[in-house]
């Protein structure tokens, strides 16, 4: 009779959980490293593979095999053009936070016209596709040996963005209750997603930087219970997740050559960031509106900082020596050890923002010799 062998699944031993962590460490042990914010502009054929509104549909044409495909293109790019921490472009999605619309039912479309948010929530939340991101991420970890960065929406943002008064109120008659629904959802993204090994997880929140504006309405009531609602609930999304960067990236917006829709610099949103237990914020400071670079100085001193020094918003390609030289106004106040460089924000954070990828690519070229000269000069 035939010998049978079975086969057995491997564990991880400590041995290869520690190598995993030195690797890790390795790959985000770099000096002035270059990252993007996380979307990139997207080509036609992108925009063709997705339908018109997220959901089930969209959920299944980002897996597709064309779409495999095209964000191997945009990792590609990142790799070209220099770029230290990679993203997949968020290419899979519609935006950054209508991704949420492929993990849950729950949503319909928004058809409204002049609005940007895409889809707005009628249904209770019913988890469809959990761990959507994480194969955001097991698919980077698969197709680069660098640094990777996969982006989730906080839950602060989506209470903000996709709850309607009266559309809404069947499922959530309270944006507080859609808030709480939210949290569960998310954290369990961000769990799955460090389970894949990314290096950093960042955290898409700028609604609330958008109340470091004076003309901006808070919508919870006022502008420190907005700022703590935000912050109180990141950091359940967060709890416990060891094992990987966690960040958080604020700004004013992308309208692309529009500009932005809030003005001001961090003063009055620094206290509240300050209350988030991430390892760092990812900020903007290349445009005029942004403020002085100075309030870096009032940031706990224990999380890292990603420098805006690029708009993402204009045609302008500034030099390497411009992005550096912005980069040395800000060591004035944060040690060079803790800052990495990236664009004010995402190239095209919505499926809507056409840029020439030609001009992402060249501003992404830009910024990875910026950091060069960097650690040429000081590392």
């Amino acid at each position: 009779m035939p010998s049978m062998s079975t086969k057995t699944a491997t564990r991880p031993t400590k041995a290869t959980k520690a190598a995993a962590t030195k690797a890790k460490r390795s790959r985000l042990d770099v000096p002035f490293a270059a990252g993007v914010v996380g979307s990139i502009t997207r080509p036609p054929l992108v925009r063709d593979i997705l339908p018109r509104h997220p959901g089930a549909e969209s959920a299944k044409a980002a897996y597709s095999p064309q779409m495999d495909a095209a964000v191997g293109y945009a990792i590609a790019l990142q790799e070209a053009a220099g770029i230290d921490l990679i993203s997949d472009g968020e290419w899979r999605r519609h935006s950054y936070t209508n991704v949420i619309a492929n993990i849950c039912e729950g949503f319909v479309g928004d058809e409204r016209p002049g609005l940007r948010i895409g889809v707005y929530v009628t249904e209770p939340l019913r988890v469809r596709h959990k761990g959507f991101i994480a194969k955001e991420g097991k698919f980077l970890r698969e197709h680069t040996d660098r640094a990777i960065k996969v982006c989730a929406p906080s839950p602060y943002i989506l209470s903000v963005r996709l709850w309607d008064p009266e559309l809404s109120k069947k499922a959530y008659p309270k944006r507080e209750q859609f808030l709480d629904a939210l949290v569960p959802v998310v954290r369990d993204e961000i769990i799955a997603l460090r389970d894949t090994g990314v290096d950093v997880i960042q955290i898409d929140e700028p609604d609330m930087t958008s109340l470091l504006d004076s003309k901006k309405e808070p919508f919870y009531g006022s502008l420190q219970r907005d700022l703590d609602l935000a912050a109180e609930k990141i950091n359940e999304a967060i709890s416990g997740v060891k094992g990987v960067r966690l960040a958080m990236h604020g700004c004013r917006w992308n309208s692309l050559y529009r500009g932005w829709h809030w003005e001001g610099g961090y003063e009055r949103v620094i206290s509240a960031f300050n209350k988030i237990k991430v390892d760092q914020f990812v900020l903007e400071f290349s445009i005029p509106v942004a403020g002085n670079v100075s309030i870096l100085k009032n940031l706990r001193d224990d999380v890292l900082v990603g420098l805006g020094c690029v708009d993402p918003r204009t045609e302008t390609l500034d030099t390497p020596e411009t992005i550096a030289a912005r980069v040395e106004a800000a060591m004035k106040y944060v040690d060079k050890d803790r800052l990495s460089l990236n664009p004010d924000c995402g190239f095209a954070p919505d499926i809507r923002h056409q840029v020439p990828v030609d001009e992402c690519y060249a501003k992404m070229k830009n910024l990875a010799a910026a950091s060069r000269i960097l650690r040429d000069k000081y590392a």
